[in-house]
C-alpha cells in the first residue's frame, strides 16, 4: 500500500511541476505566436486601483512611494499549492507614476503548504542601482535582499532603513485558504502585453 501511495504522490508532483512550468513560460509562448496575453490599458487601470486602494486605506505609504525611484506594482497575484506550488501574476513598473514597462512574476515553491490565495504587492526601489538592476536583468529573482513591511508601517521607513535596503515589499490585501506569502525565488520577466 505504502508503495502505491508513493507512486501517485510523485506521479501528482510530477504532473504538478509540469503544469507550474507551462504556466510559467505561457506568456512568452504565446507572444511568440503573436497572440495579445494581456492588455496594457487593463493593466494601468488595475495598477491604478491597487495604487489608490494602498495609498488611501495606508497612508503612511505614500511616503515611502515619494523617496522610491520606481515601483513594480502587481495588482493580483494568485497562489495555489498542495506540497507543490505556484504563483502568477502580471503588473506594470511606474516610475514618476509613469509606466515603463510590463512585467509577469512566476514562483514555484515546496514544502508544506495546501490551499490557494489571491494577493497584490508592491516592490518599491529605494535606489537608482537596485532598480537598474531590476530592469536590466532577464529575469530579476526576488532574493533575501528584499526587505519585506506591512502596509501599516510602510511609511515608517526612515532614510538609513532604505539605503541598508534596497528593495522594499508590501504585501496586501490576501484573500483565500493559504498561510504567509513569500517573494523569495519569485521570477519577475518583463513581457509586452
Amino acid at each position: 500500500m505504502t508503495g502505491i501511495t508513493r507512486r501517485v504522490f510523485l506521479g501528482a508532483a510530477g504532473t504538478a511541476s509540469l503544469g507550474l512550468a507551462a504556466c510559467a513560460t505561457a506568456d512568452r509562448t504565446m507572444q511568440s505566436y503573436g497572440v495579445n496575453t494581456g492588455n496594457a490599458a487593463q493593466i494601468d487601470a488595475r495598477v491604478d486601483a491597487t495604487r489608490e486602494f494602498l495609498l488611501s486605506r495606508y497612508p503612511g505609504t505614500r511616503d515611502l512611494e515619494s523617496r522610491a525611484v520606481g515601483v513594480l506594482w502587481m495588482p493580483l497575484v494568485t497562489e495555489a499549492g498542495l506540497f507543490i506550488g505556484g504563483s502568477y501574476g502580471r503588473g506594470a513598473l511606474r516610475i514618476n507614476n509613469a509606466t515603463v514597462d510590463y512585467y509577469a512574476m512566476t514562483g514555484v515553491s515546496y514544502g508544506i503548504q495546501v490551499g490557494a490565495q489571491q494577493y497584490a504587492h508592491a516592490l518599491f526601489f529605494m535606489t537608482p542601482e537596485a532598480l537598474e538592476g531590476f530592469r536590466r536583468s532577464q529575469g530579476w529573482t526576488a532574493g533575501a535582499d528584499i526587505s519585506y513591511a506591512t502596509p501599516e508601517n510602510g511609511g515608517n521607513f526612515g532614510a538609513q532603513t532604505t539605503q541598508i535596503d534596497p528593495v522594499v515589499a508590501l504585501v496586501f490585501g490576501q484573500q483565500g485558504m493559504m498561510a504567509g506569502v513569500t517573494l523569495e525565488g519569485s521570477k519577475y520577466s518583463r513581457v509586452i502585453p
